[in-house]
């Protein structure tokens, strides 16, 4: 999955629904810090680092003492945000040149689209000047998809593909065997038989929350799998196609039928406490689940999961590509500082820091290929290990469907206007799955949304 800004032959404006998420974000960014601890005196450097609310990024905020023990002339100000809230709120800042971040938690979407703006340093210089740091040893997928013109303008964090986990214990009960390449209707199937209402057991744990990298985040593989598209070569909105429908309303049915409780109102955080408090039989996620569902810790079913690719219909595979990774917007003044932050929680050391100390079920997965060398995480990653990296190796962003579309990415369409475009059609699917409007109902407002924005491209 090579990564190349779609259209950068020709620089695009920036798109106003995002500049109107901006505009209506902006001042919040200045007096709603989640996590907010004081400054430093005089002589010391603070930096403020906006990172998302996920159990690996927490567990780094656990462990910076050790950061800032080691370097006392830097203070650290997190602001932890929900993804949704994370991704509105750090656009809004990066997008204005608001300065309020040294360091954002940005992904494979932002970071070649941002760099192309300006928005962003160029980190590979850091990188080469940092001693056994070793840019090389990050999976490359996920390197390339945060890279720009030959330099990497994000550090990455964790990285992740999308692979269906399941009950070994529940399928063998109800006499089972998962496929070795699963489909779709294989998983609806299975969910069926799975889904036990009466002994608090849902089929499988799929997302309905709204958000474009909620919802859609799973829905868009779907989609892709089943022949769907966004749009055709000529920028022409395709979200009421044939394929699309039959995409949505399937996993629609199948969440409504077989699915978690408060689908509509579920995301990955609420999927996977599900599913780690045995509650769900199955569930399709992104793969970076097994930090916390492979925790004895905080998991009643560690140990006991299988895993299996992101099921397919039409297309040999359906796994997205995704990386939390650290930046520093290009508005930052203390950028020698931020780099040295950054260093600390994306190099080599900081994944044997979390496995002695946390547990080693619990380093960030994906990131690096030397993670999977170390003997006492290799063993417990054993059972995903492979399916891990086999899925981040099969993820093409620059090819994600059937046939063939204009746009890069596999759950999201990498476009400055989808972060509108998609919270707005995953509005409408949430409202689907709740039961108040119709597939048909939620894909024609959705097609109009699309077209709208599909318009400015055709001219």
């Amino acid at each position: 999955m090579k990564i190349s800004v779609p259209h950068a032959r020709r620089r695009r404006p920036r798109s106003p629904v995002l500049l109107a998420v901006a505009a209506a974000t902006a001042l919040s960014l200045l007096t709603s810090c989640a996590g907010a601890g004081e400054l430093g005196g005089s002589g010391s450097t603070n930096l403020t680092v906006a990172i998302v609310a996920n159990p690996q990024m927490k567990d780094a905020i656990q462990l910076s003492k050790q950061f800032t023990a080691d370097h006392p002339d830097i203070n650290l100000r997190f602001v932890t945000l929900p993804e949704n809230e994370a991704r509105a709120k750090i656009t809004a800042s990066v997008a204005t040149q608001g300065g309020e971040y040294d360091i954002a938690m940005i992904s494979n979407y932002e970071t070649p689209q941002w760099a192309q703006n300006g928005w962003l340093t160029n980190l590979t210089p850091y990188m080469s000047a940092s001693p056994d740091y070793d840019a090389n040893d990050f999976v490359p997928s996920i390197r390339d998809s945060v890279s720009y013109q030959g330099g990497m303008y994000a550090a990455p964090f964790y990285g992740e593909s999308s692979f269906l986990a399941y009950r070994k214990d529940l399928v063998a009960k109800a006499g089972l065997t998962m496929p070795a390449h699963p489909t779709w209707p294989q998983v609806a199937a299975m969910a069926a038989k799975l889904n036990d209402p009466s002994h608090g057991v849902s089929g499988i744990c799929l997302r309905g929350l709204p958000g474009w990298g909620e919802v859609l985040a799973p829905l868009d593989t779907v989609i892709n799998t089943y022949g769907g598209r966004w749009f055709d070569q000529k920028w022409n909105a395709q979200l009421t196609s044939p394929e699309v429908k039959q995409a949505v309303q399937f996993y629609v049915n199948t969440v409504q039928k077989y699915g978690e409780p408060g689908a509509a109102i579920s995301g990955f955080s609420e999927c996977v406490t599900q599913f780690s408090q045995g509650q769900v039989a199955m569930w399709y996620d992104a793969t970076s689940m097994v930090s916390t569902i492979e925790d004895p810790a905080n998991s009643k079913v560690a140990g006991k999961i299988g895993y299996a690719p992101a099921p397919v219909v039409k297309t040999p595979a359906s796994g997205w590509l995704y990386t939390w990774a650290l930046g520093i917007p290009s508005t930052s003044k203390n950028k020698e500082a931020a780099w040295q932050f950054i260093q600390w929680m994306t190099n080599k050391k900081y994944m044997t820091t979390v496995g002695s100390q946390l547990g080693w079920a619990r380093v960030p997965p994906g990131s690096r290929l030397s993670t999977y060398q170390i003997p006492q995480y290799a063993a417990i990653a054993k059972p995903y290990a492979e399916a891990t990296l086999s899925a981040m190796r099969a993820a093409d962003q620059a090819h994600p469907t059937a046939e063939p579309v204009p746009y890069q990415g596999i759950q999201f369409v990498r476009i400055p206007e989808f972060q509108d475009l998609g919270t707005r059609v995953s509005q409408q699917i949430a409202a689907a799955i709740a039961g108040n409007i119709t597939v048909d109902q939620a894909l024609q407002q959705s097609q109009q949304y699309a077209e709208t924005v599909g318009e400015t491209y055709r001219q």
